[in-house]
């Protein structure tokens, strides 16, 4: 009886996980440039354009009183800190690509990066 499935086979296989598993993760880590700016806006007006290259805290006024703020760290945008009753847009993860946005829906602030690059593929894919 001859066998189906060897040690090359194997061999073989593992290695082409690998380097399935390797571009998977370059993909996903470095496709795609940072974004030049985070456009923030407030009840669908614009509020703002802040660079992602110089760091700093952007703190969103809605009648007078700070809501939101927005934190720029490392070429990242953060929502760092809200008022709103379920902290959603905190929780976010850090954005630096294009079209990648923060929404926080009880204060209607949107951030969004644009003028960068558009990234290729995302973790979906």
């Amino acid at each position: 009886m001859e066998k189906r499935f060897g040690k090359n086979d194997k061999i073989l296989l593992g290695t082409v996980f690998l380097i399935l598993a390797a571009a998977s993760v370059w993909f996903y880590f470095f496709s795609g440039e940072e974004g030049a700016f985070a456009k923030v806006t407030v009840d669908g007006q614009f509020y703002g354009a802040y660079s992602l290259k110089k760091d700093s805290e952007v703190e969103i006024l809605i009648k007078e009183k700070v809501t939101n703020v927005l934190r720029i760290q490392n070429g990242k945008a953060d929502m760092y800190m809200a008022d709103c009753p379920d902290l959603l847009c905190v929780h976010q993860r850090a954005i630096s690509r294009q079209k990648e946005t923060i929404v926080c829906l009880p204060n209607k602030v949107v951030v969004e990066i644009v003028g960068g690059k558009e990234a290729g593929l995302d973790a979906v894919t």
